[in-house]
Parts: C-alpha cells; sequence; structure tokens
C-alpha cells in the first residue's frame, strides 16, 4: 500500500491572512481559493488548506523541509517582520536558532499561534 499525505486543513481566525503569512513567510505563490479554503501549495504535492473557525484555535505544528538559501530568506524575513523565534519546540531558547543534523532549524508563531518550524536537515539524517 502507498500512501502520501495530499493536504491538512489549517483552523485559523483570519484564513486569508493566515495563509498569506505563511505564503509569504516560506516564500510561496499567493494563497488559491478553493471552496471555502485558502490553499498553499508545497513543492511536493502536500498542502495547507486554511478555513476560518469561529471556536478557539489549538495551536499545531507545521515544520517545512526547506534548502540552506530558502533558510537564510526565511530567517531574514522573522527579523524583518520583528518576530519572536526559538532554537528548540520549547521557546527554551529564544532569539536562537539550532544546527540539528548539521543544518540550521528556527521555530516560529502564524497570527494564530500555530507553530511553525523550518529545516535544512531532516531529523535523524546525522550531521
Amino acid at each position: 500500500m502507498v500512501a502520501q499525505l495530499n493536504h491538512t486543513i489549517v483552523w485559523c481566525s483570519n484564513q486569508s491572512a493566515s495563509a498569506k503569512f505563511l505564503a509569504d513567510m516560506l516564500g510561496r505563490a499567493a494563497p488559491k481559493r478553493f471552496g471555502h479554503f485558502d490553499v498553499v501549495e508545497l513543492d511536493n504535492g502536500v498542502s495547507l488548506d486554511f478555513a476560518k473557525t469561529e471556536g478557539q484555535i489549538q495551536p499545531q505544528h507545521y515544520a517545512f523541509l526547506i534548502s540552506e538559501a530558502d533558510f537564510d530568506a526565511v530567517f531574514t524575513r522573522i527579523k524583518d517582520r520583528g518576530l519572536e523565534f526559538w532554537a528548540d519546540p520549547r521557546g527554551s531558547r529564544p532569539g536562537e536558532i539550532n544546527h540539528n543534523d548539521g543544518g540550521r532549524g528556527v521555530y516560529f508563531h502564524d497570527p494564530d499561534g500555530h507553530y511553525l518550524e523550518v529545516i535544512t536537515r531532516p531529523y535523524g539524517s546525522g550531521g
């Protein structure tokens, strides 16, 4: 059996703002409207489909594997926007990036408090 993740729904308070934030941060094309979703397409065929909810948002974690050059661009956007960032998922290393597995990684929040992470090496890949 072959199974691939195709899409997931990201619940948010302002779906167009949240989708645009992610697309801008990752240097992606502008989100596309599909039904009642604002969709951000990723390179591996997976999409994040943003949908508005009236209820309380339970923050989720979304990690993105990117190149070293793309890390520089994303990290510059984080700093240019004055966003808080951390080297670890618990936020115990604020203002730092990590060098796990010989790459680089950083955590930051989206407008609804979802934990976004960009890494340049998959976890467990060595370094």
